[in-house]
């Protein structure tokens, strides 16, 4: 069903061992015999990509078969007899989508998409063009992950209530149009071209069709025939695990919403005027696991987590407090960079806060030890001029959210109303039990900050 598939995007998977991986390479050799094609597979990071059993591994059980030879640098690439070429790459951080500009992908194809973001993936998409004949399109799988912009962005096949596909809707085709970073959706092209008035073939050559199909490790009978035991593997963890990886859930939950919950927090369209006092708190990690050796000379602050979560964004929330006592969260930055940029993000978020809001106290976290004051030291000199606070982080990551928790199950806290606002109300959602806390820390810091100021080992300009 994948690989007939009709659609300009098709999205594969929802649980493990649904053979994913072995039909995206499939994929790829439709068109092996077109001189000028490319298609190129994307996973997070290179690991990903040269693991036992993964990509790579896979592919040379296929590609040699048909006289394909590869080169490994700078990426895995396979060429074949015709001069068609397939490529493994990886894009761990957010600036590396630029890489890719000025490319032309006729197969662009992403393994594991809600391990990309969701610019990330719209930016390649619109280098999603061909001059080889064959007509562009996108391939990508998932396993579930509720947190994910992909969880929204295929809502329509997954059932609102029990979080597993819908078996009749398996297959079939919808179709959007993004304007604006807007997503809008329909049952046909016709009714897209209807609303949006779209006239010329290149207007209407913007409205796409989708379809997501599911897939289980019981719709792969050669696996379960060679590994029979992997069922059993997946039947050992826990429930929720099992009910992502073994049955294919996206709704499913640990814990979430004992924290914050998203009908607590009310939205804005402006910022008050009655505010009185501005912070932006950030949370930093910033390293992907290959550039580790990338690190010497990095404020530690910028080296913490990144061995324990490969995944870990940096977040800068801007919070201000108003004279009747609410919390405004005007703005959200959550990005994944290097040290380097990292520093420059903060710098310039720092102007710009200034001009727009005034007086903006800039808070970071400060590690233990002569390093964390090192740390605090480095990013005091960058940010000569601006109110900077650096404080130590005690206690558990719940125990700090808690203050900013009470506020918002009190009512008590607006954000400003921006297309950020989804992703930060999910992962507040989720805290403790969901993967990225980025966010809540920031938010949790901005806060103690606004409620407390710079404490006895704080550093205030």
């Amino acid at each position: 069903m994948f690989l007939r598939s009709p659609a300009d995007i098709c999205i594969y998977g929802g649980a493990a061992g649904g053979g994913k991986t072995f039909a995206l390479l499939l994929e790829c050799l439709r068109h092996i015999d077109v001189k000028l094609f490319e298609a190129v597979i994307f996973r997070q990071s290179r690991p990903q990509i040269m693991s036992a059993g993964g990509l790579f591994a896979t592919s040379q059980e296929i590609y040699p078969h048909l006289g394909a030879t590869n080169v490994l640098t700078p990426n895995v690439q396979w060429r074949f007899q015709s001069g068609a070429k397939v490529t493994f790459a990886h894009m761990f951080y957010e600036k590396e989508k630029y890489n890719w500009q000025g490319a032309q992908i006729p197969l662009l194809m992403f393994d594991e998409l809600p391990h990309f973001t969701e610019s990330q993936f719209f930016y390649m998409f619109s280098r999603n063009r061909s001059a080889c004949g064959v007509k562009p399109y996108i391939r990508a799988t998932c396993n579930p992950d509720g947190e994910s912009w992909v969880a929204r962005f295929i809502d329509w096949w997954i059932d609102p209530e029990t979080g597993y596909a819908i078996e009749e809707r398996c297959g079939k085709l919808r179709y959007f149009l993004r304007r604006n970073n807007i997503i809008h959706w329909a049952d046909t092209r016709q009714e897209l071209y209807d609303t949006f008035n779209l006239y010329s073939e290149e207007e209407r050559a913007d409205v796409k069709s989708v379809s997501f199909i599911s897939a289980k490790l019981t719709d792969n009978r050669i696996l379960m025939k060679h590994d029979p035991g992997y069922i059993g593997a997946l039947r050992a963890m826990s429930e929720f695990d099992q009910e992502q990886l073994l049955n294919g859930n996206w709704k499913i939950r640990r814990s979430a919403g004992h924290y914050f919950k998203r009908a607590k927090i009310g939205v804005l369209t402006a910022i008050p005027t009655d505010v009185v006092k501005w912070v932006r708190a950030w949370d930093l990690a910033a390293t992907a696991p290959e550039d580790m050796d990338e690190t010497d000379g990095m404020p530690q602050a910028l080296r913490r987590n990144t061995r324990e979560d490969a995944s870990a964004y940096t977040a800068g929330v801007l919070m201000g407090k108003r004279k009747n006592g609410r919390i405004i969260i005007a703005d959200v930055i959550n990005v994944r960079e290097n040290g380097a940029d990292v520093r420059e993000l903060i710098r310039n978020t720092a102007i710009s806060d200034n001009a727009l809001y005034g007086n903006v106290t800039v808070r970071l976290p400060q590690d233990p030890g002569q390093a964390g004051k090192d740390q605090a030291q480095t990013f005091v000199k960058l940010l000569g001029g601006f109110v900077v606070t650096t404080a130590l982080e005690s206690g558990d990551k719940v125990t700090r959210a808690e203050p900013f928790s009470s506020q918002c199950l009190a009512g008590n806290v607006d954000v400003r109303a921006g297309e950020w606002n989804d992703d930060y109300i999910r992962q507040l959602e989720n805290f403790p039990v969901g993967k990225l806390k980025d966010m809540v820390d920031a938010s949790a810091n901005a806060y103690l900050e606004l409620e407390n100021g710079p404490q006895e080992f704080g550093f205030s300009f």
